[in-house]
């Protein structure tokens, strides 16, 4: 089974104070972006693509740090999330199969959360699954919208959602499966028809819904999953649970 991942990393973070692109902010003196890397490694994924955009070049030197070989792709304009998967286009053809595609600012993002979702994935033949965590307070979430049979309705943005729809308490971590050949055929249908004008990955779900295929939610064990860091605070905040689930900083 052919399997890949896309991780984004194209990201300013103006709000870190720092001169690099937030992914490259560490969490026990470990980028962020090496956390999900390893996750993904560790998952049995070694063809790897990174989208790169804010200061790419501390990316470019990054990479070559790297004990193993990870392609890299340019989001020359931050347009999106959808926008940058679009930036990666020739990766993706060349592949087929499945592909995971992942920020590159969740560092809790684990091995097993990515091997247990594309197993699920694979086995309720859906084209697209998303890996949801449910939380105590989803404020500010998209909410995962079910149907009868368990499989994805719809994710509703928070400013979208009603009052019903708020009270739901999965919400989406930003990390998706694909089926490849599926997500690129509705990646040039996503559309920047919102107040940011930016192109949303989440909308390549709504495609796919929308033209009769299957999709699922993958809930994570750990909500820990969603988290990743704005600012300053925020980042002291994944180090301290970082330590508090055991790992060790890097020497």
């Amino acid at each position: 089974m052919k399997k890949c991942a896309v991780i984004l990393a194209g990201g300013e973070g103006k709000r870190m104070g720092s001169e690099k692109p937030k992914t490259l902010c560490e969490v026990l003196g470990k980028p962020m972006l090496r956390w999900v890397i390893d996750a993904v490694k560790d998952a049995g994924i070694d063809d790897i693509c990174i989208v790169k955009g804010y200061r790419a070049e501390y990316i470019d030197e990054y990479v070559t740090t790297l004990p193993f070989r990870v392609e890299t792709v340019l989001q020359a304009e931050r347009l999106g999330t959808g926008h940058a998967v679009m930036m990666a286009r020739s990766f993706l053809e060349d592949r087929g199969g499945s592909v995971v595609i992942l920020g590159g600012d969740a560092p809790f993002v684990d091995a097993d959360t990515i091997s247990d979702s594309l197993s699920q994935h694979m086995e309720s033949e859906s084209k697209a699954t998303v890996i949801s965590a449910s939380v105590p307070d989803s404020t500010g979430y998209g909410r995962i919208v079910r149907n009868d049979d368990g499989s994805l309705k719809a994710i509703v943005e928070h400013k979208d959602a009603s009052e019903e729809i708020r009270q739901i308490k999965e919400i989406n971590s930003g990390a998706y499966w694909f089926d490849t050949q599926a997500l690129l055929s509705v990646l040039d249908n996503i559309t920047a028809d919102n107040k940011a004008k930016e192109y949303y990955l989440p909308d390549a779900l709504k495609l796919i819904i929308a033209q009769g295929d299957k999709a699922g939610a993958f809930v994570a064990k750990s909500a820990d999953v969603a988290l990743g860091a704005n600012d300053p605070a925020q980042l002291a905040q994944l180090n301290e649970i970082a330590l508090e689930k055991g790992y060790k900083p890097a020497e």
